[in-house]
């Protein structure tokens, strides 16, 4: 086994304790945008459990339903959209709430009338899934019209993740408030930015990148919330209510 096939176990396991975490914030608070950002990320941890599955054990036509639809597909969009509720009290945030909602539906329809074409012969065993997946798969004039919402929410979750964090880390910044706030953004959109980069390559031929991308994504994107999320001072508090009130 190489270490590319190694890497997903180790995301998976990050991911599902990131999931958790966050799972158990929304628990706590009943705030929307944990419970979008939960469900991106078990997107995430799912789509690298289907890629340590394919590593350890072999095909699964069910397995690549979850690793496209999940781990290609949806996951940023969720993820972005959740930091868009965090941040964005419009209405119109509601509509984009059930565009995703309808577009994640209409991308699993997609997926399902998909599966019967797949080209099951195609599968190398000793490759990662990342790296053949487009031989698999046939093309979108030959059925895979799935492969055309990809970007939209790849796009859409990537400009509000690292747009969402940065514009958080600089709020923080300008403030001078809770500085573990400025750093912990920081590091959730250079993850966020790790994963784009190495789902680009992906798109480009370059799949054999991906895994060691996801792996840096997840550990930047955990650091970043738990730092992002750890409680201030009683100073920083005070500091943090006194800029509030002057701006």
């Amino acid at each position: 086994m190489t270490i590319n096939q190694i890497l997903p176990f180790f995301s998976t396991l990050i991911m599902l304790i990131f999931t958790v975490s966050v799972f158990r914030r929304w628990l706590v608070r009943r705030k929307p945008h944990f419970l979008f950002w939960a469900i991106g990320l078990a997107m995430f941890g799912a789509g690298s459990f289907a890629e340590a599955y394919f590593s350890a054990v072999g095909w699964s036509p069910i397995i690549f339903f979850i690793w496209y639809l999940f781990g290609a597909a949806l996951n940023a969009g969720w993820i972005g959209h959740g930091t868009l509720l965090l941040l964005v009290r419009k209405r119109w945030v509601h509509v984009v709430t059930a565009l995703l909602v309808v577009g994640s539906l209409v991308a699993t329809v997609m997926m399902i009338q998909l599966m019967p074409k797949l080209d099951v012969t195609a599968y190398n065993p000793a490759l990662p899934i990342s790296e053949q997946y487009r031989a698999i798969m046939p093309s979108v004039q030959d059925g895979a019209t799935v492969r055309l919402t990809t970007p939209f929410f790849n796009i859409y979750g990537m400009i509000t993740l690292v747009g969402g964090a940065l514009y958080s880390a600089w709020l923080f910044l300008r403030k001078k408030v809770l500085p573990n706030r400025v750093v912990g953004n920081v590091l959730i959109a250079a993850g966020a930015l790790a994963i784009a980069f190495a789902s680009a390559l992906t798109r480009l031929g370059a799949g054999e990148y991906l895994y060691l991308g996801e792996l840096i994504a997840a550990v930047l994107m955990y650091a970043g919330f738990w730092l992002a999320g750890a409680p201030g001072t009683e100073a920083e508090k005070a500091q943090m209510t006194q800029a509030a009130g002057v701006s």
